[in-house]
């Protein structure tokens, strides 16, 4: 740990802070669970949707697109309408959604059915990864906690509001965290991505209005009701209000979920709560948000503040934030090709840009790693990346060139040395 590190950080913890609970709907009711959703219910679905935009919700799936904004598309007078949470969390080194649902999923549930109410819908629908058996395990109990104590099914609270769940299990396609490809899975057909517009907002799940959100958004929402919205407002930063859970894995000390307000330093994340880069040794890099479309930091932007418009003015983005760690002797050109791989082994096909341009940069990045690469690759694959992004049917092909524009862009030297070396010159 450095000598500027912040031993003293402590978390805020808002979503987390049951974690040490049981998971139970006693223990969530003891705790004041489901007071949200009884709040909510008094008041109408506009100032519902309006008390979200007031506390500045913006979702954590990654976009940060502004929360009540998109609850607010939802025609009024179409129905049926419908909820889903996109509980598919295939990111790479994003696992925060995954504890959210194991140990402390009413949370979830009464984040649910609060939008439900918004929105005016009656059936929702939780998608959750196919490698998720836990946690959908532990949502099934959860959900039939709820139906026997009133808080899901008919006339919840004394209310004239009903409210459906359906907890759904995917068969482990990462292309179905997209949100269209996640509801053709619904459907029942393959995992691919649709055409927009239109939009879900107007045309979904079974062609009606549909609001997506993951996890960790539906999980603020109780606290924005029972708190009121300028008490989240209060968090973070003007622009991205309240907390965040930010995924720290790699060559650390303590990897693991740590929930902060958004503006927290990259170093106080590392350094402080994940206990900076085991064994004693110096960083070399960090993804700010994950593997897809944020590009590698180096040492120079640890001080950088995790909130979106700060990691985007640093040159990255903000993503799921999920910060990966690599220490002085990781080697980034096998870093970028393990990405790589897992983008060409996800792409569902549906394009040419990105199936057949994860499976040439793969094929690039695997030949140099070996010892067959040349220093004319270097810049061709710089060409392939620029002819993917921006131009496949979604966004994972812009996902995909993330890791090795900004891996040729700063560890450039590198790639020259694997070439002249004939392989790679690090022990791992």
């Amino acid at each position: 740990m450095s000598e500027t590190a912040t031993a003293t950080i402590q978390e805020t913890k808002v979503i987390t802070a049951r974690f040490e609970a049981d998971g139970s709907l006693d223990a969530y009711l003891e705790s004041g669970g489901y007071e949200g959703l009884r709040k909510a219910l008094a008041m109408s679905p506009g100032d519902v949707i309006e008390a979200v935009k007031t506390a500045g919700l913006r979702g954590r799936g990654g976009a940060g697109f502004p929360t009540g904004v998109k609850w607010g598309f939802i025609p009024q007078d179409v129905r049926p309408s419908y909820i889903v949470c996109n509980a598919d969390e295939g990111e790479p080194g994003t696992f925060k959604d995954r504890e959210l649902m194991e140990k402390d999923p009413h949370q979830l549930i009464e984040g649910m059915a609060i939008g439900a109410h918004a929105i005016g819908c009656t059936q929702m629908y939780i998608y959750v990864r196919g490698e998720f058996g836990y946690a959908a395990r532990v949502l099934e109990r959860a959900a039939r906690e709820a139906y026997e104590k009133g808080y899901l099914g008919r006339n919840i609270f004394g209310s004239d509001f009903d409210l459906d769940l359906i907890i759904h299990r995917g068969a482990g396609a990462y292309i179905c965290g997209e949100e269209t490809a996640l509801l053709e899975s619904l459907e029942g057909r393959r995992g691919q991505p649709r055409l927009r517009p239109p939009f879900p907002a107007t045309h979904g799940l079974y062609g009606k209005p549909t609001v997506v959100n993951n996890v960790e958004t539906f999980a603020c929402v109780p606290h924005i009701m029972v708190r009121g919205p300028e008490w989240f407002r209060g968090l973070g930063t003007e622009k991205s209000p309240g907390t965040k859970m930010f995924c720290v894995s790699g060559d650390v000390v303590r990897p693991g979920n740590f929930e902060v307000p958004f503006s927290t330093t990259a170093r106080d994340l590392i350094e402080g709560l994940a206990g900076g880069v085991k064994d004693g040794k110096k960083l070399k890099a960090f993804t700010p948000g994950g593997a897809s479309s944020t590009p590698f930091f180096g040492p120079d932007k640890l001080d950088t503040h995790m909130d979106w418009e700060s990691v985007a003015a640093a040159g990255s983005l903000l993503g799921t934030g999920a910060i990966i760690v690599f220490a002085e002797d990781a080697c980034m050109v096998r870093a970028a090709l393990r990405y790589t791989r897992f983008y060409a082994h996800e792409s569902c096909g549906k394009c040419t840009p990105c199936r057949e341009g994860t499976y040439w940069l793969e094929s690039t990045l695997r030949r140099i790693e070996d010892g067959g690469g040349r220093e004319a690759d270097l810049d061709i694959m710089v060409d392939v990346a620029g002819n993917i992004g921006g131009r496949s049917f979604c966004a994972l092909g812009d996902f995909a060139t993330a890791p090795v524009t900004s891996t040729v862009k700063l560890w450039r030297d590198e790639y020259t040395a694997h070439i002249k070396q004939k392989g790679c010159p690090f022990g791992r």
